[in-house]
């Protein structure tokens, strides 16, 4: 891997990074059946929901770990990404955020150069989104207790996710991880996964330089989707620099297809031996996006070709601490007024079709972890005051480490008034 990312990401740094994106914001997820629910009835609750049907078990010194193999957004099994990363031993969420922010960003001993964001170390994330897995030998449906970039909110970043399962082997607890290498579509504040495979590597790359692990990292063996799962959007991949394209492993540009994102479908196991100590301290940060993008209307559309040119900005911060005595918490936030014109597309040139109409965004969430108890809380807000009335759809989750687990969607659309 060495040779081949050091030349691309040189090259990709020679070329500037040019991108152009039109017609599209979305990060390419999967819709989760709650909305379609909450469109019909007002409003939907999930308590507790069953384990997913798609299950995989890593055994770990003869005790199997069980556990859904995929994020989500909410406790319906609509996978979003892969679970990539299974940790054993001293691997306790916060175990694993020490060990990585521990480490500086001189990868060279493996062919990486000092180029960002693979020169960067990890930091608390922001604007990262709260998901979900389940861990179903264990604390059933879990939340992103943990999350962590290199890189900053764009162009290009790493993101880790990791999940305290409530499971253990390996001589300690269980956490399970999801990694990925993104781009912040210009103009948005979404990003679009680029690889899923690089970023379990420098992942696992970091781990070994970190000197904790008692084994060498192994494939947990087939656990999700191969040979690929979701997408690139089209739009994004054909303004990609030609570099990034070689270092992902992509097809020649130009595409007239979304591309497969590849995947192996197996993660790797982990297993740190030595705990990593907690360092206590705060942090607070701030980054304000810019909206400037044709997008698709993110809810209550009405149908494929109902776009907006959004413009305005949008203000994310995030703060947290981690005390002495080992208590972590974590706050995310944003809020935004946009301003929304709704275009006609179908002659390859945006045509205002209405008058421009305000768009409020805004949403939080919130963690709280420490050796016993975990919990993770989001709301989701956005509201569209338009010609002919109000819309607006709003998304709550509770995810404590025990106890009642619900999420609630509430969809108004002017149609159904």
């Amino acid at each position: 891997m060495s040779t081949r990312f050091a030349r691309s990401i040189l090259i990709m740094i020679m070329a500037g990074c040019v991108l152009l994106v039109m017609a599209s914001c979305s990060e390419n997820i999967p819709t989760s059946p709650d909305a379609e629910a909450a469109k019909r009835a007002g409003g939907v609750a999930r308590h507790d929901n069953p384990p997913p049907a798609d299950q995989a078990t890593v055994t770990i010194d003869g005790t199997p770990v069980v556990f859904w193999p995929y994020t989500g957004t909410s406790f319906d099994g609509t996978p979003v990404d892969p679970i990539n990363l299974v940790f054993a031993g001293e691997a306790d969420p916060l175990q694993i955020r020490a060990a990585l922010m521990a480490l500086s960003g001189d990868r060279s001993a493996f062919g990486i150069p000092p180029i960002p964001p693979f020169n960067a170390p990890w930091q608390d994330a922001i604007g990262g989104d709260v998901q979900t897995t389940c861990a179903v030998g264990g604390d059933g449906w879990v939340g992103s207790v943990v999350q962590l970039t290199l890189g900053e909110f764009g162009p290009l970043r790493l993101h880790l996710r990791l999940f305290r399962t409530g499971q253990e082997a390996g001589g300690g607890p269980v956490t399970l991880g999801g990694a990925h290498f993104e781009l912040n579509i210009p103009g948005t504040a979404d990003h679009q996964v680029l690889s899923w495979e690089l970023a379990e590597q420098i992942v696992m790359a970091d781990l070994v330089r970190s000197g904790l692990l008692g084994a060498a990292p192994a494939p947990t063996g087939l656990i999700n989707a191969a040979p690929t799962f979701r997408t690139i959007m089209k739009e994004v991949y054909n303004g990609l620099p030609p570099a990034l394209v070689g270092l992902i492993g992509g097809p020649a540009q130009p595409v007239l297809a979304d591309v497969p994102l590849p995947s192996d479908g197996q993660g790797k196991l982990l297993r740190l031996a030595f705990a990593a100590p907690l360092e206590p301290g705060t942090w607070d940060r701030m980054v304000t996006v810019n909206y400037d993008q044709l997008v698709p209307r993110p809810f209550c559309s009405e149908g494929p070709g109902d776009f907006l040119l959004v413009t305005g900005p949008v203000e994310f911060t995030a703060r947290g601490e981690l005390s002495p005595d080992g208590s972590y918490t974590s706050h995310n936030a944003f809020v935004g007024i946009l301003r929304a014109v709704p275009v006609d597309l179908s002659t390859g040139t945006p045509v205002p079709t209405g008058p421009a109409f305000p768009a409020r965004v805004s949403g939080h969430s919130s963690v709280t972890l420490d050796a016993w108890n975990a919990r993770v809380t989001m709301q989701d807000r956005r509201f569209t005051r338009e010609p002919d009335g109000v819309q607006v759809k709003q998304i709550w989750m509770n995810i404590p480490q025990q106890g009642l687990k619900t999420v609630r969607t509430r969809l108004s659309c002017i149609d159904e008034s």
